[in-house]
């Protein structure tokens, strides 16, 4: 798999990034930790060498099974993880990072990011700058190498670069959720952040494994998720339809033809989960897909007559 420079910093990621979101098993089912391993193992044999966890997965479970599933391959392996809303004073972020490395056992996190906006989530409202402040001296001292945030407004995240470099963003983003590209697509060209797109398959409604009238099993948040829901789940449904004879003649799954139109997005990198080895592997098969202009062109309208529907509210969820 070729690698891309995540923004300006001197790391090399995977186009296909290996979500484990899952791996902290809490808001999901069915879970296991060995099928968790397999899968993150399978990746990086596959191509998938950076691999994105937090500390607030399953409370730092997610990111020990990283540990355990690449510990013997740190060195080829990209780790990004992160410091959750509520922990962004200045001693707070330096006592999580702290936690994380221990988690993933290592001495170095490659890239650490601000998961979300401080005063998200009820959490106290830090400044920016205290924050940063702190981001930048991990990064001094070596414990970090390139700072990121997630969930950012274009605003927020033009106002944490006033105090620090700022490598990449990770915003919810698939073919079913577009609405970065209105503001912090143009923005992140124009200053070579990277975009690490989350929910890259739309929760696994882009797999086209959903039907309509499919019930989730309780404690599944995807439950909650805007796009599974009444007019919303039967225009993705019928769009599917429409992008399954592209997927065919590149012999291909809906999937896999979701992230290959992803990865071809200025600036931007999937995060993709996988349940096992098989999923892991199938998922590193998006990068090999070749898309022309007009298939590109094409996949773009299609995923319209979705996101052309859907209200302005950045988040996915109704929780």
């Amino acid at each position: 798999m070729n690698k891309r420079s995540l923004g300006n910093s001197e790391l090399l990621i995977s186009p296909i990034v290996m979500g484990t979101w899952q791996a902290g098993k809490k808001m999901w089912v069915g879970i296991e930790d060995s099928e968790t391993v397999k899968a993150i193992r399978s990746g990086f044999e596959a191509g998938i060498t950076t691999v994105d966890t937090a500390e607030v997965y399953g409370d730092g479970h997610s990111e020990q099974i990283v540990a355990e599933a690449l510990a013997d391959v740190r060195d080829r392996v990209v780790y990004a993880t992160k410091v959750f809303a509520n922990h962004l004073k200045y001693d707070l972020v330096l006592e999580a990072c702290e936690r994380s490395l221990k988690n993933l056992k290592t001495d170095y996190i490659d890239l650490y990011q601000i998961h979300w906006p401080s005063g998200t989530w009820k959490s106290e409202i830090v400044p920016i700058e205290e924050t940063m402040s702190a981001l930048n001296k991990l990064k001094q001292d070596g414990k970090i190498r390139a700072i990121g945030v997630s969930n950012f407004s274009r605003a927020q995240l033009e106002e944490a670069s006033q105090y620090g470099r700022i490598d990449s963003i990770q915003p919810p983003y698939s073919l079913f959720w577009r609405q970065v590209e209105k503001d912090l697509t143009p923005y992140c060209v124009e200053q070579n952040i990277s975009i690490l797109a989350y929910s890259s398959l739309a929760q696994g409604l882009l797999t086209g494994k959903f039907k309509a009238d499919h019930q989730f099993a309780e404690g599944d948040h995807r439950a909650a998720n805007k796009l599974f829901k009444g007019e919303n789940l039967s225009r993705a449904t019928q769009a599917l339809e429409q992008l399954k004879p592209i997927a065919d003649r590149h012999q291909t799954t809906l999937g896999n033809l979701a992230l290959a139109w992803l990865i071809a997005q200025p600036q931007t990198n999937a995060i993709v989960g996988a349940r096992d080895a098989a999923q892991a592997i199938q998922n590193a098969k998006a990068a090999k897909i070749a898309l022309s202009a007009e298939e590109l062109q094409a996949i773009d309208a299609i995923g319209r007559t979705v996101t052309d529907r859907l209200d302005d509210n950045p988040v996915m969820w109704n929780f």
